[in-house]
């Protein structure tokens, strides 16, 4: 068991993902710093569930895109739950308007570069920037995990702002493995496929009946926000020792090549 009391702030943790994350870290013992851009009643009842686990929580309230708010997010978190951990960049948005990348706008490309890809940078180098400047316990796992998606790598036209964004960020992921590493601070890059969210909702149809017909995932099924949790709460205890800069693709298998 380690000494440090383990606290995590994990983005964009009001519902789906995000929340599923947070849960599963709260049963492994981290207190936990919640995120949404507004103090809303989805927050306050994530905020609540969390908090029933029997961990401290707190409500940092904030867009991620707005990169002079990081500081304060930061400094928050720690004030009410402890040192830092381990940060989860999980927050993320989606297109506009789904439709032909020739008629993407410049406002949703934009918009999904800054959230998903831009916050991802930076508030991953101020969480850094906290965690190299301070002393460190040897017997605690620090951790820095990227939630991308499958579209970081696997095209999908209609949302092209979307999957350029995410590669970016699975990019991002590395260059922090490559620099943290000296530091002993473990970064992965978790690639989510379908999962049963707010965000797939309107599609989920669609995809249950590519997966029966057609055998798009090779589980059978739709993912669920609590095996993502349990994915990451796998990687912030250290379970995958002796491992930094991992891609896990969080897919049922849907990547897999296959003739």
């Amino acid at each position: 068991m380690t000494s440090t009391t383990r606290a995590a702030l994990v983005t964009g943790s009001s519902r789906g993902i995000g929340l599923g994350i947070a849960l599963e870290l709260a049963h492994n013992g981290f207190n936990i710093a919640l995120n949404a851009r507004a103090d809303n009643d989805e927050l306050e009842a994530a905020a609540r569930a969390v908090a029933e686990l029997g961990v401290s929580v707190v409500k940092t309230v904030g867009d991620v895109a707005d990169l002079a708010r990081h500081e304060a997010l930061l400094e928050h978190a720690e004030a009410a739950i402890g040192p830092l951990t381990t940060l989860v960049n999980n927050a993320g948005v989606s297109v506009l308007n789904r439709g032909d990348l020739l008629e993407a706008s410049e406002e949703s490309y934009d918009r999904c570069m800054a959230v998903n890809a831009k916050a991802v940078f930076f508030l991953s180098q101020a969480f850094a920037r906290r965690l190299v400047a301070r002393d460190r316990e040897d017997d605690c796992f620090y951790s820095l995990i990227n939630v991308t998606s499958a579209n970081a790598v696997s095209v999908a036209t209609p949302r092209a702002e979307y999957c350029a964004s995410k590669a970016a960020a699975a990019m991002i992921s590395k260059t922090f493995a490559v620099r943290l590493g000296e530091e002993n601070i473990a970064v992965y890059d978790v690639q989510p496929g379908l999962i049963e969210t707010d965000m797939t909702k309107t599609v989920k149809g669609t995809y249950q009946r590519r997966i029966d017909e057609e055998g798009l995932t090779l589980f059978p099924r739709l993912g669920q926000p609590v095996e993502m949790g349990r994915i990451v709460a796998t990687l912030a205890t250290g379970g995958l020792p002796y491992t930094t800069g991992q891609t896990i693709s969080a897919d049922a298998g849907m990547l897999v090549s296959r003739f």
